[in-house]
């Protein structure tokens, strides 16, 4: 069995919906982040968008900030109902 298969269900059905939760909040935050560097990379073709290419790119970087966030948030959650929020195998 893979870790991509591997469930752990230390406190049940909580915490498996928690995790699947954060771990869709993570990849939506991924895909906001390839968004903004595609939109910046694209405005970047012309001299009168370089300005808005460079706010793009700032937010993108602010996005990758967020993603320790959304991860730390997932174990604090999970510890504060009484699973792990350790578990290396379901980290995203």
């Amino acid at each position: 069995m893979t870790s991509q298969s591997a469930l752990k269900l230390d406190i049940g059905h909580d915490e498996l919906v928690i995790r699947q939760r954060y771990e869709a909040l993570s990849i939506a935050n991924d895909v906001v982040i390839a968004l903004w560097f595609l939109v910046g990379s694209i405005l970047f073709f012309w001299e009168s968008t370089t300005m808005a290419a460079t706010w793009c790119f700032l937010l993108g970087s602010i996005e990758f900030l967020i993603r320790p966030v959304i991860r730390f948030a997932r174990q604090v959650h999970i510890r504060r109902i009484g699973g792990s929020g350790l578990d290396p195998a379901n980290d995203f």
